[in-house]
């Protein structure tokens, strides 16, 4: 409830009568200050008078006045420069590191307020807002949708420089993980994300002429060409037909050559997957990517178009795979190419945040307006989350849309921070009136 007593001293949700400080001074609020969501003072910045007074500085809030020495505030010099302690419940007096006793001020949450945020919380509708969404102005709605875009860029942002960091400042084979990690399409994400960490792409170039090799230690670095990897049921007709022995004898060779590690197949998944998102396939199709020399940054980087970006992500399997879906499995001959609904998504989880983080690291304000002129350029995802909104009364055209929504589910609705949402103060202001 103490987010709450933030939203209203945030939103200014005063009460009419005049504000007083526990020992009798009228307190006038000219500025709330600027929300802190990290250590330190909960608002910088503030701006008050305090018996005429005033006072610019920051503001701490808490249920209880006492909650002040419960979190060792009293002991913290980051706190010496708080003008007014906020609070539901004034139990006691609070003295700051200096010594100084802070004037409070006790601010009630309105009853109806009140109300409505339990009812957002506790609401077994998904999502709890839905009754306020077909009332949302377009502009609300366009606004709201707009930063959720930039915000779900950044957070991905945020995601390749950490991958950056962890390939020693290479880019390159930062992109390289990325992209794994999205050939997971979910379910595997993580495990292509360990896999493609555990590549030495400056080992597989030595032999990028050679696709054979490529897919020797790319399946071998995967932990896939470990007779126990394959099912009981096809282990003999994997060993009879020849090119698992084949893979693992090369992959052997070369594992000694470069001390290559394998990775243990355990954390692959293969429930409920299609066929074609084994692991296998998945795998095979990013050895002729990197074969085909279309799994390099610098290639991705020169895309200006859309169709540009689906010829460079689209590609096939080797040979065996066109009859297999597992070493020893037969299936329908196909060349399993990438479809174009698994293009759109790799333009939108990898090229699209790539660029845009590319062009964040170098100042390249072309890179960034190109990743949202593709977002808008895309039809929207057809997934659950998207579903769920279109049936709450939401339009949703575009790329640019769906990963919006899904930033809002993900990074709002599940986490139940109505609070900071839009919508949520929307839900929350016309329910007061």
């Amino acid at each position: 409830m103490e987010e709450l007593l933030h939203y209203v001293w945030k939103h200014k949700l005063l009460p009419l009568s005049e504000l007083e400080t526990t020992d009798g001074r009228i307190i006038e609020i000219l500025d709330p200050g600027l929300h802190n969501r990290n250590a330190g003072p909960d608002f910088f910045n503030a701006k008050v008078k305090i018996g005429g007074t005033p006072w610019a500085g920051n503001v701490e809030i808490h249920l209880k006045a006492s909650d002040w020495y419960r979190h060792g505030h009293d002991r913290d010099p980051r706190y010496n420069n708080v003008v007014l302690h906020v609070v539901a419940l004034a139990d006691m007096d609070v003295k700051t590191l200096n010594g100084d006793y802070l004037p409070q001020l006790v601010l009630q949450i309105p009853q109806v307020l009140k109300e409505n945020y339990e009812e957002l919380l506790h609401n077994d509708q998904y999502p709890p807002c839905y009754r306020i969404i077909p009332d949302l102005t377009r502009l609300t709605v366009h606004s709201w949708m707009a930063a959720l875009q930039t915000e779900r860029l950044e957070q991905k942002t945020e995601a390749i420089q950490k991958r950056v960091d962890q390939c020693d400042g290479s880019w390159e084979d930062a992109y390289f993980v990325t992209l794994a990690r999205n050939y997971g399409f979910g379910i595997n994400g993580e495990a292509f994300e360990q896999w493609a960490l555990n590549v030495p792409l400056h080992a597989v170039g030595k032999h990028r002429d050679d696709l054979f090799q490529i897919e020797a230690i790319f399946m071998g670095q995967a932990g896939l060409l470990q007779l126990e990897s394959i099912p009981e049921r096809y282990q003999a007709a994997a060993l009879n037909e020849g090119y698992f022995a084949k893979l693992r004898n090369e992959y052997l060779y070369l594992a000694h050559k470069f001390s290559l590690k394998p990775m243990s197949y355990e954390p692959w998944q293969f429930l409920r997957l299609r066929p074609q998102n084994f692991p296998h396939i998945r795998i095979a199709q990013l050895a002729n990517l990197y074969y085909e020399r279309k799994a390099g940054l610098s290639m991705l980087l020169e895309c200006e178009t859309l169709d540009q970006l689906r010829q460079l992500l689209q590609t096939h399997v080797t040979p065996y795979w066109e009859t297999h879906f597992l070493f020893g499995a037969e299936s329908p001959r196909s060349s399993k190419k990438t479809s174009i609904s698994s293009a759109n998504l790799l333009i939108i989880n990898t090229a699209i945040p790539m660029l845009f983080a590319v062009g964040r690291h170098r100042q390249r304000e072309d890179l960034c307006d190109r990743a949202f002129d593709f977002l808008e350029q895309l039809k929207a995802e057809d997934n659950h989350i998207i579903r769920m909104w279109k049936a709450c009364g939401l339009e949703v055209k575009t790329a640019g849309d769906s990963q919006a929504l899904i930033q809002l589910k993900k990074q709002y609705c599940d986490k139940r921070d109505c609070l900071r949402c839009r919508i949520g103060y929307e839900y929350l202001k016309k329910l007061r009136a």
